[in-house]
C-alpha cells in the first residue's frame, strides 16, 4: 500500500519502496539524457541563435523535471537534488535558478508521526518531556521539522524532529542519484566544459548527507561553533539541550530575533544593515582563514538578528571542515591577491589543486581577480554595482578560452558559501570600503595564527 498520501493536515509518510523509487529515478534519467541528446541531433540543423535557444530550453525542461521529482520523491532525495543545486560546476546557471526552488520548505507531517518518532528517540511523549510542546511546526524542510516547547526548568527550545523512514531511503537513494551524476557529468564536459570527478561528487554528497541524518554530530557542531565564537560577543550560536537530543531528535536553545530576510527588507535602517552586514562578512572570512571550520548553508532562515543587534546562526547539519594544510593555503591565496602577487597566487591554486602539476595558473588568477577586484582598491564601493551575472559570464570565458579547471571538494561548499556572502552583501546596499574591511579579515587570522 503507497506510503506517501496526506493525513490529519500533514504528510503521513515518505514515499518509501526501493523498486518504486528506483523506477522513478530511473524514468528522470532517461527522461534528462534524452532531451540532451534530441538537442544534440538537432544542433547541425540550426543557427546559431536557434541553438541557443534550444539550449537554454533544454536546460530549463530537464531543471524541472528534477525539481518535480524530488518535490515527488521528498526525504533524502530531495536533500540530495539541494546539495547539487550548488554544484555551478556540474550544472549550467539557467538549472541551478530552476533547482533553486527545491531549496523552499516542504509542507509538514502530522503531529502524530512526530510524536511517535520523539518518543521511540527520548523514551516518552512529547507531552511528558515538556511543559509544553506546540503541535504545529515551526518550520519544515527534506529531513525533518520544527517545533517549538518550553522545558520543565524553563527554558524556550525548539525541537528539530527527523521525519520517520527517512534514513530507510539513504542507500536507494545514493544509488539512484549516482546514476543522475552519470548524465550530469556529461552536461559538465559537452555544455560546460568543466572536468568534474563524479566520484569525488559522490563521496561528497555521501559523506554530507550522512552528517546531516545524524543530529548528534550537529549537535557536535553547534557545540564546535560555541568554542570558535566564544570570543566573539555579537555573536549567537543557540545552546544545544543534550539530554533532549539522539540521533533523530535534537533541542536547542530558541533564540529571538529578526529574520535576515527582514533587515534586508526595503525601509530597514541603512545603520543597521551596514552593522549586520559587517558582522556577517567578518564571520564568514573567520570560519575560512582561521578556523577551517566552516558554516555552508547561506540560507537566510538560519540567519537572526537580535535586537542588540547581534547575529545568530543557525542550523549545524551542513558544516564542511577544511584540513589545516586548505585552510592555511586559502589565506595565502587571500593575501597573495591582495598583494597583486600572481606568481604566488598560482602556486596556492596548484596547492589547492584547481590547478593542475605542471599546469599554468595564470588564467585561474585571471577568474580570481574577476571575482575579486573590487576588493582590490582601498576605496568605498557600492556592491549593488558589482554585475554578478556578468563576471560569472566574463569568468566563464577565460575557462573556455583556455581549458577546463579543476573543482576539488572542498570547492563545493566554499563556493555556495560564497554565493551566500555575495547575494547577502548585494541586498545589504551597504557602501564600505571592502578593501580595508578584507584585508583586516586575512591579517588577523594572519596574527592570530602567528604568520
Amino acid at each position: 500500500m503507497p506510503r506517501d498520501k496526506e493525513k490529519n493536515g500533514g504528510r503521513e509518510s515518505l514515499t518509501t519502496g526501493r523498486t518504486r523509487r528506483a523506477l522513478k529515478v530511473g524514468g528522470l534519467t532517461t527522461a534528462v539524457g534524452g532531451n540532451y541528446l534530441w538537442n544534440a541531433l538537432r544542433s547541425p540543423f540550426r543557427s546559431s541563435d536557434e541553438r541557443g535557444r534550444e539550449l537554454l530550453e533544454t536546460h530549463l525542461k530537464n531543471a524541472m523535471l528534477i525539481v518535480e521529482k524530488s518535490q515527488e520523491l521528498r526525504g533524502t532525495f530531495l536533500k540530495l537534488t539541494q546539495m547539487l543545486s550548488m554544484r555551478n560546476d556540474l550544472l549550467p546557471s539557467e538549472m541551478l535558478e530552476v533547482l533553486s526552488v527545491v531549496q523552499s520548505d516542504v509542507p509538514p507531517m502530522s503531529f502524530d508521526l512526530i510524536a511517535g518518532q520523539i518518543e521511540r528517540e527520548l523514551g516518552d511523549r512529547p507531552e511528558n518531556l515538556f511543559a509544553e510542546f506546540d503541535p504545529n511546526a515551526f518550520a519544515a524542510a527534506s529531513l525533518g521539522q520544527v517545533h517549538r516547547a518550553r522545558l520543565p526548568e524553563g527554558d524556550e527550545v525548539i525541537v528539530k524532529v527527523q521525519y520517520p523512514g527517512v534514513d530507510e531511503t539513504v542507500a536507494q537513494d545514493l544509488k539512484n542519484v549516482k546514476t543522475l551524476l552519470q548524465t550530469l557529468n556529461v552536461i559538465a564536459r559537452d555544455v560546460m566544459r568543466q572536468k568534474v570527478d563524479v566520484r569525488e561528487v559522490y563521496a561528497e554528497l555521501e559523506e554530507r548527507l550522512n552528517e546531516e541524518l545524524d543530529y548528534e554530530n550537529e549537535a557536535r557542531n553547534a557545540q564546535r561553533f560555541a568554542e570558535l565564537f566564544e570570543d566573539d560577543d555579537e555573536i549567537i550560536i543557540p545552546k544545544v539541550f543534550t539530554e533532549r537530543t539522539s540521533r533523530r531528535v535534537l533541542t536547542a536553545e530558541f533564540v529571538e530575533g529578526y529574520k535576515l530576510t527582514d533587515i534586508l527588507a526595503p525601509g530597514i535602517d541603512q545603520e543597521l544593515k551596514d552593522q549586520v552586514a559587517i558582522k556577517y562578512f567578518r564571520a564568514f572570512w573567520r570560519q575560512v582563514f582561521e578556523f577551517g571550520t566552516l558554516h555552508t548553508d547561506p540560507h537566510p532562515g538560519n540567519y537572526l538578528v537580535t535586537f542588540h543587534p547581534m547575529l545568530a546562526i543557525l542550523d549545524f547539519g551542513s558544516i564542511r571542515v577544511f584540513p589545516p594544510s586548505v585552510r592555511t593555503a586559502y589565506l595565502r591565496l587571500a593575501r597573495a591577491l591582495m598583494d597583486r602577487n600572481a606568481e604566488a597566487a598560482g602556486r596556492e591554486l596548484i596547492e589547492l589543486g584547481y590547478v593542475g602539476p605542471g599546469e599554468d595558473p595564470a588564467p585561474m588568477v585571471q577568474v580570481l581577480d574577476v571575482i575579486f577586484e573590487p576588493s582590490y582598491t582601498d576605496e568605498v564601493y557600492d556592491p549593488r554595482e558589482y554585475n554578478t551575472m556578468e563576471r560569472a559570464m566574463s569568468a566563464a570565458t577565460i575557462k573556455l578560452e583556455n581549458r577546463a579547471f579543476s573543482s576539488p571538494g572542498h570547492s563545493v561548499f566554499l563556493g555556495r558559501a560564497l554565493i551566500g556572502l555575495d547575494s547577502y552583501m548585494q541586498q545589504f546596499g551597504s557602501v564600505l570600503n571592502y578593501h580595508r574591511l578584507f584585508e583586516e579579515c586575512i591579517r588577523e587570522a594572519e596574527e592570530r595564527a602567528g604568520s
